[in-house]
C-alpha cells in the first residue's frame, strides 16, 4: 500500500482572532464572535472534516475556554488547541487538558506552542532566549506528560520544579491526548523528536518540506522515537484553474503595499521564529514572486504570520500537489480559507471526492433513490432525472 492510498487526516482552522474577504482590508471583515466559531465549527463536524486547530496569542481567544465551548455543539469533531508552556504551570495545564478531554469525550488534541513574538512572550511572562525555551519545555512536558498518563510526578529542574505534582482525573485518551508542534531551529527540531507524535510544516516547497522531515525523521530514529507529520496550508480551490487563481486575487485586491512593507517589517523585528524568516524568505514581500512552487502561492504571507501559503486550483490540481506531499510523509492536513464558512464548504464540496474523503457525515437520504437535479427550491420540489439526460 502506497503513502497515498491512505486519506489524509484534514482538519479545519477556527480564525479566533476574526475573519474576512480580504486582506489588508475591514471590508466584509467578521470581527472575533463565538457564534460565528460555532457556525465554523459545527459545520466542519458535519462536513467530514476530522477536527479543528484553535489558535494562541494575545489577539486570539483564549483556546481552552472556546474549546470546551464548541466541544458543547460538535458530535465527532476533535480540537486542536494551542498550549504555550511558559504562561502557565505543567500541573495546571495537565487539569485543563485533563478536564478538556473528559468533556469532549475523547476528543482533545494538543498543538505545542514555543515560539512567536518575543514581544508577545515578554508580555506573557516569558524571558528565555530562543533555544532556552526548548530547554524548558522539556521539562515542562516532562512533568505535564507524567501527570495525564501516570497522575503523579516529580522535577526538581533548571526550569521547573514540580515537587510530588499530582492529577486527580485522568484524561479519557490513553496514555494522554496526541501532542503536536511546529518549530523549524536547530532546537525546536531537537526538542519535538523527544516529545512529539506529530511534527507539522507550514507549508513550504515540497523541496523543502522533504528536506525538513528526512531531517526530523532522523533525529527521531537517532532517539529510538517515530513522529508522523502534517502540514499547515490554506485553500482556494475553484471548479477552474482561472476561478480559482481570480479568487487568489481577489483575496489580495485591496492590500497596500504600505500594509505589506509594515507588516514584513513587523514580523522581523517582533519574531526570533526560523519558521517565520523562512516563509518570508518564499516571497520577499514581492507580489510578482508569489507562486513559489506550481500551485502554492504565497500571497497570505505578505501581512499574515505564521502560514501564509495557500493551495491554488481546480480540485484536481490541489489532490495532485497534496498526493505529491503525501508521498513525503505527510498524512495530515490543517486547513484554511478566507472566509473560513464559505470556504470550509467549498474544499469539501470540491475537494474531498478527489482525495477519497467522504464529505458530510449522517446525510439523512432525500429521495427513494431517483437520482435528483436542484430545482430552485420551488414549491415542487426537486427536478427528476430524466432518463437520456
Amino acid at each position: 500500500m502506497t503513502k497515498t492510498d491512505q486519506p489524509l487526516d484534514f482538519l479545519w482552522f477556527i480564525p479566533t482572532s476574526g475573519d474576512g474577504a480580504y486582506l489588508g482590508s475591514d471590508d466584509l471583515s467578521r470581527p472575533a464572535d463565538t457564534g460565528y466559531f460555532r457556525e465554523i465549527a459545527t459545520a466542519a463536524d458535519r462536513l467530514g472534516y476530522s477536527g479543528v486547530l484553535l489558535p494562541t496569542g494575545v489577539a486570539c481567544e483564549e483556546s481552552f475556554i472556546l474549546a470546551a465551548h464548541l466541544a458543547a455543539s460538535t458530535e465527532n469533531l476533535k480540537l486542536l488547541v494551542a498550549i504555550r508552556p511558559g504562561i502557565a504551570s505543567p500541573a495546571y495545564y495537565a487539569r485543563l487538558a485533563a478536564t478538556l478531554d473528559r468533556v469532549s469525550k475523547g476528543r482533545l488534541l494538543l498543538n505545542i506552542v514555543v515560539g512567536g513574538s518575543a514581544k508577545e512572550l515578554a508580555g506573557d511572562g516569558v524571558f528565555l532566549p530562543h533555544d532556552e525555551r526548548y530547554a524548558h519545555a522539556e521539562e515542562f512536558f516532562h512533568v505535564f506528560n507524567r501527570l495525564l498518563e501516570t497522575g503523579k510526578a516529580h522535577l526538581d529542574g533548571k526550569y521547573i520544579k514540580a515537587h510530588d505534582a499530582q492529577l486527580g482525573f485522568p484524561p479519557v485518551q490513553e496514555p494522554r491526548p496526541p501532542l503536536y508542534f511546529g518549530g523549524s531551529s536547530d532546537a525546536a527540531i531537537e526538542f519535538s523528536t523527544g516529545v512529539v507524535d506529530k511534527y507539522l510544516t507550514w507549508g513550504e516547497t515540497p523541496a523543502q518540506v522533504a528536506e525538513k522531515i528526512a531531517t526530523v525523521r532522523k533525529a527521531a530514529a537517532d532517539k529510538g522515537r517515530q513522529v508522523t507529520f502534517g502540514i499547515r496550508l490554506h485553500f482556494i480551490v475553484r471548479e477552474t484553474e482561472e476561478e480559482a487563481w481570480a479568487a487568489a486575487d481577489r483575496l489580495i485586491s485591496k492590500l497596500s503595499d504600505e500594509t505589506v512593507a509594515a507588516a514584513q517589517q513587523g514580523f522581523a523585528k517582533n519574531s526570533d521564529s526560523v519558521g517565520q524568516a523562512r516563509m518570508a524568505a518564499l516571497h520577499g514581500g514581492r507580489r510578482d514572486r508569489l507562486e513559489v512552487s506550481p500551485s502554492l502561492w504565497a500571497g497570505i504571507g505578505l501581512v499574515r504570520s505564521g502560514a501564509g501559503t495557500a493551495l491554488v486550483g481546480s480540485p484536481k490540481t490541489v489532490a495532485a500537489r497534496l498526493r505529491e506531499y503525501q508521498d513525503l510523509g505527510i498524512d495530515t492536513v490543517i486547513a484554511s480559507g478566507y472566509p473560513h464558512l464559505e470556504e470550509a464548504y467549498r474544499v469539501s464540496e470540491l475537494l474531498f471526492p478527489e482525495i477519497g474523503l467522504g464529505g458530510p457525515r449522517n446525510q439523512i437520504r432525500s429521495s427513494f433513490g431517483e437520482r435528483q437535479v436542484f430545482g430552485g427550491g420551488g414549491h415542487a420540489g426537486n427536478l427528476r432525472v430524466v432518463a437520456g439526460s
